[in-house]
């Protein structure tokens, strides 16, 4: 089994993510189905910018992807909702992505 820890410090937060080219992203409780809250979570690679879920002409380019965003707007609803990161201890050699939020 993995190893894991728990970051809450946004500095911290920020360089895991950088590590290995991930970007914030929320979506809009507006787009979820049986939610009235958004939801925060991290982005990586390509994953981030492409949309490839293209189901109609009528579909904005845009549905259903969370939207990019900066780390204060990210981090305003990772602490208003009392909210933790939960990630694989590095291992040398290796950038493992494995990340869960949770709530603290």
């Amino acid at each position: 089994m993995t190893e894991t820890r728990l970051l809450t410090d946004h500095q911290e937060i920020r360089d895991w993510a950088a590590a290995r080219s991930g970007i914030p992203a929320i979506r809009d409780a507006e787009e979820l189905i049986g939610s009235d809250e958004p939801v925060i979570s991290i982005q990586f690679g390509q994953h981030a910018y492409e949309d490839d879920d293209h189901q109609g002409a009528d579909r904005p380019d845009d549905f259903g992807k969370p939207r990019l965003v900066e780390w204060d707007e990210w981090f305003a609803l990772f602490d208003q909702e009392g909210l933790g990161l939960v990630v694989a201890e590095d291992v040398p050699g290796q950038r493992d992505e494995f990340h869960e939020i949770i709530r603290r």
